[in-house]
């Protein structure tokens, strides 16, 4: 469960609507290491922000979380101006989110029941944590098996990759998905550096895997899973949540 602590930080919007708040779960990684590069990784900017922005206007409670809890590692490539949007710059002025962002809480501390929807930003942290987490996975059989949205794009859908259905088959199998395609791997030259390509994977897992044009806006939705191939995908994946709620 999430402490109080964790609660005063979370960001809690409150509907103008007078029913009841959707509360929405964002999973982030506490990975660095960009493997033996010796640089460094984290969550992609864009990718958190945009989502964060379309959920918190929508009236949701935001809740965010990360394996080690505290403040997630930002892939410091993603700060560099060619890859700023009106999304990241309103999160560089909102001392509120930025607040919410240091003080994550513990992937350990969170239940499932206490969430109608689940989002994973990518950047390339996600798929060496994430995608391994037990906790993570957890949240994810459950929240899909309960009929939850459960979300991610770019990178992140890789967490899906040990994640099964509830009849004990690969979460992705015979599902529509989509994810960081090669072409977009080896256009940013990490193939040889990454544990696993996203796309892959989720073929190798049983997903259909499909595609749009590298780094334009492309999302699946199958059923409650809903998946983004890219950052420009990140707010598209986000609406795509709101409205299966």
């Amino acid at each position: 469960m999430v402490t109080p602590h964790n609660l005063t930080v979370a960001t809690a919007i409150r509907s103008n609507s007078g029913g009841t708040t959707m509360k929405i779960l964002m999973v982030l990684t506490s990975h660095e290491e960009l493997g033996n590069t010796g640089k460094k990784t984290g969550f992609w900017l864009e990718e958190f922000a945009a989502p964060y922005y379309v959920f918190k206007d929508s009236g949701a409670e935001i809740t965010l979380a990360s394996p080690k809890g505290g403040q997630p590692p930002l892939d410091p490539k993603s700060t560099e101006k060619e890859f700023q949007t009106a999304a990241t710059e309103r999160f560089r002025a909102d001392k509120e989110a930025q607040a919410a962002l240091a003080n994550t809480a513990k992937l350990t501390e969170i239940s499932p029941a206490d969430y109608d929807a689940l989002f994973y930003p990518g950047g390339h942290g996600p798929i060496w944590d994430l995608a391994e987490d037990r906790h993570s996975i957890a949240l994810i059989e459950t929240m899909y098996a309960q009929g939850k949205p459960v979300s991610a794009v770019c990178h992140a859908p890789g967490v899906f990759r040990h994640a099964k259905s509830p009849d004990g088959s690969p979460l992705v199998q015979g599902k529509s998905v989509t994810g960081f395609s090669n072409s977009e791997e080896t256009a940013v030259g990490l193939t040889d550096v990454v544990p696993f390509l996203v796309e892959v994977e989720l073929k190798k897992r049983g997903g259909t895997y499909s595609k749009g044009a590298d780094w334009q806006s492309y999302s699946v939705h199958d059923g409650n899973l809903i998946t983004g191939q890219n950052p420009a995908s990140s707010e598209a994946v986000a609406k795509a949540v709101l409205a299966q709620l």
